[in-house]
Formats: C-alpha cells, structure tokens, sequence
C-alpha cells in the first residue's frame, strides 16, 4: 500500500504537497502556504520504518536540494509544527542523517515569532517572510484554539534538546504557565483561548477536533520526559477525571462515546478524530490513579469498540466523519456534511495502542478489515483517494491523498502486524502526526533500546 500511494506521488505530484490520485496531478492545502513537500517529509520515517530505502534515499535528497521555508505565504503554526518538524526530527532519530536535524531547527526558528504575544500564546496562522501572525477567522473571538497551541510540546522540548538553544522549550513551559493560572469550567479546558487578553474564548469542550491532541500531548509530555514531568501528569489526569465525568456518555445499546460539552450542554456526536482517545487512555492506564489502571484499559477499549462500529455501520467499512447518539441513531453520521473519510488513521492508532497493550486478536481483526476497506474502496490507479460518503455502494471519491495517509494510517496498520520489539512504545513517543521521537532520560540524554 506504501509502494502504492509513494510511488504516484512520485509520479503525479513529487515535490508538490499531496497527490490527486483520481485526475493525477498535485493538491496544494493553504495550510502550509506556499511550503512544498508535505508528503515526502511525512512519509520520511514510514519509508524508513517499513525499509523503503530507495525510496527513503530519493527523499533524504529532495529534501536537501529543495525544502525551502523562505516561503511568503501565511501557513498554520500547528500544521507546519506536526507534520514538517515533526517528521523532519523522527527523520533524524531514526536515521542520524544531520540534514534533518538543520532542516528541523531552521525550521523552529522561522515557527518563534508566532509566539510574539501578550500572553506567549501563539497565533494559529504565521507568515514565515514578514513574522506577522493572526488567528483563524472564525475562531470565538479572536481566540487561539487549545489543540494548536497545546500540540507544540513534543517538538519544541526536543527542538531545544537538538539545538542547544532553550528558546523552544521556553515557549511552550510559558504556553504551561498561562493555562495552570486559568479557571477552568468545571475543571474542563475550553477549545478557545484569547492570545492577548489570556481569557478564554467560547466555552465549547472537545476530545476531538480543537482540542482532541492537547490531551494527547499532556500525557506523552509525561511520558516523554522520562516520567519526570510531573505537571504534565497531574494536568492529564485532572482533565481526563473531569472529561469523564462531564462528557462520556453511554447509549442505549451500551456504546461508550464521548460527546461535545457546550456551556454545560451535551451534543451527543463523536467525531473520528475523538477516536484516537481509546488509545490515549489505555496508554496512560499504567501511571494512572491508585486502582484506576484496569479501568482505563477498559475506557480504551470500550472507545475502541464504538470506533469500530461507526466503521462496521457503513456500506464501505470505513467511519464518517462524525457520528451521533440521538433520535435513535447509534454511531451513524446523520448529516451529509458528515458522511465523508479522508484516510483518517484516529480509529486504527487508537486499535494499534489496544494491541500493543492487550493483545487481543480483535484488534488484528479489525485492522485487517481496516485494510481490506482500504483495498476495495479508496484504492485507485493513481493512489489512494478519500470518500465523499462512506454509506454509498458506489465510490464518491474526494480526489485527495492527504500526507497523513502515510504518515499516520499505513504506519500504525503496518505496526500492528509487526512484532513489539519494532519501535517498543517505552522507548518511543508517537507525536500526533504518528512522527517517533524518543523517550529523553532525566538527564535530557535519550533513552537506551533506541538503538533498534
């Protein structure tokens, strides 16, 4: 499948962001302005991982002569931050190559001045040239929103670590700093925070998309440090107790979901990218709260099981977007906007995690049903294309390869038929773009085992 969706990109769209697969030509996303490369610098460490070493090769090259961040155009702090820096630094841990490693912290210091704020809460949007940053247009009053900012830790800790310079990890203990000093709704974190005023937008709460990796980023900040951040911790398990308490939700048939919070109010609807938190909260099961551990295995497990009934729900085995627990739909997408899949991986890291930490056939199971819906459906000449309604026999494809499919969703597929001692996850920290940084001891040194 990665030979697949590589080799048309190479063929169709090389150098370009991402891949048409259905016209056979290349798709730029304005998220990363006028930057260019998305897929190869997301596919890095997938090529590299599955031994794709021509390909890997072809890469490292384009990569040296072309990726150029002079760049006018204004692109997403949070974007660039995830998949560029992301990939260019696993790129570096895996293979050692310094290019990447210059690529990475060239790259971070372009990213700086989005912090230049009142609060040190960055803007959403940055022009590169110019340095001047602004906030997403449609975002509660100005706000900057909690899983863009909250999802720079992971890079900038290990930027600093890489550089020498400590500017980066200071940015982001700042970014700490401001949302420890805030009141929370009932110890919940709202998706909208104003960069100038450092008060809370909007009082919407999400798992999923504007919040859904700040979480995500809490917990594996603990990890990553060793278990010596114990901050991150503490902030993870606070804000997980009050996720559930206030916002997962049982159906009628005994599926667990978790629901959008809104000002005290509940909409019943899940989005896929919220799928990714099954894996979250069994990743975390080990460190949590005296006698809670079985129970967040068992919370992963339970989101797991709902995930794969939004996919099982549909006519091509793949999930919608969102999905609802209302009028008594369970885990279907009731509104067309909704209907659509982009190659999303939420649903298959949060099985890649299960199956790492329980080794439940099932998880297998489900994966391979994953990958044979993949086949028959979004499979096509040129690559591999996204659905526009997974409940229509007949294929209404979107004519996008996002860089996340290689990055993310054939990398955790291909982690879950592989062996544990393949990147063991005590070793190894998957940022939300599914990009590997390593475990930093104590002494800020990485941890043994990375070797393999």
């Amino acid at each position: 499948m990665m030979k697949h969706a590589w080799n048309n990109y190479k063929r169709y769209a090389w150098g370009l962001n991402e891949l048409k697969p259905i016209s056979k030509e290349g798709h730029s996303s304005s998220l990363f302005g006028s930057i260019k490369g998305a897929t190869i610098v997301d596919a890095l460490d997938t090529l590299f991982i599955m031994q794709m070493k021509d390909e890997f090769e072809e890469a490292k090259e384009w990569v040296k002569q072309n990726l150029d961040f002079n760049v006018k155009a204004e692109v997403s702090v949070f974007e660039v931050n995830i998949r560029f820096v992301g990939g260019l630094l696993s790129a570096y841990y895996l293979s050692g190559e310094e290019i990447f490693r210059k690529k990475a912290v060239e790259l971070g210091l372009k990213l700086l001045p989005a912090f230049h704020t009142p609060t040190g809460i960055p803007w959403a949007l940055l022009n590169m040239k110019s340095g001047i940053g602004r906030n997403w247009p449609w975002a509660s009053g100005g706000s900057s929103i909690l899983a863009e900012f909250g999802t720079l830790h992971l890079e900038f800790i290990h930027l600093s670590h890489l550089s020498g310079n400590p500017v980066f990890a200071e940015k982001v203990t700042n970014i700490r700093t401001v949302l420890n000093n805030l009141e929370k709704p009932q110890g919940l974190y709202p998706n909208y925070l104003n960069p100038s005023s450092g008060q809370w937008g909007q009082y919407h709460v999400s798992v999923g998309g504007l919040g859904d990796s700040f979480y995500e980023y809490l917990l594996k900040s603990w990890l990553m440090s060793g278990k010596k951040d114990l901050e991150a911790k503490k902030m993870y398990f606070e804000a997980v107790q009050a996720i559930e308490t206030h916002m997962i939700r049982k159906s009628s048939t005994g599926l667990t979901y978790i629901a959008e919070w809104k000002g005290g109010l509940l909409e019943h609807k899940m989005g896929h990218l919220t799928c990714f938190a099954g894996g979250m909260f069994a990743l975390g099961a080990d460190d949590a709260p005296p006698g809670m551990t079985q129970h967040y295995l068992q919370l992963g497990a339970e989101i797991a099981r709902t995930c794969h009934e939004s996919y099982n729900r549909t006519f091509v085995k793949l999930g919608p977007e969102a999905f609802r627990f209302d009028g008594g739909v369970e885990a279907i997408a009731t509104r067309q906007n909704e209907k659509y899949y982009i190659l999303r991986p939420e649903v298959v890291e949060t099985y890649m995690y299960m199956w790492r930490l329980t080794h439940d056939p099932k998880y297998r199971k489900w994966a391979w049903e994953a990958v044979e819906a993949l086949e028959n459906h979004c499979r096509v000449n040129g690559g591999y294309s996204g659905l526009r309604d997974v409940y229509l026999s007949r294929e209404s494809y979107d004519d996008v390869q996002q860089s996340f499919f290689l990055a993310e969703t054939l990398k955790y597929l291909y982690l879950i038929f592989s062996d544990d001692d393949l990147l063991p996850l005590e070793h190894w920290i998957f940022n939300t773009e599914a990009h590997l940084l390593p475990v930093l001891c104590s002494d800020g040194k990485e941890s043994e085992g990375n070797e393999q």
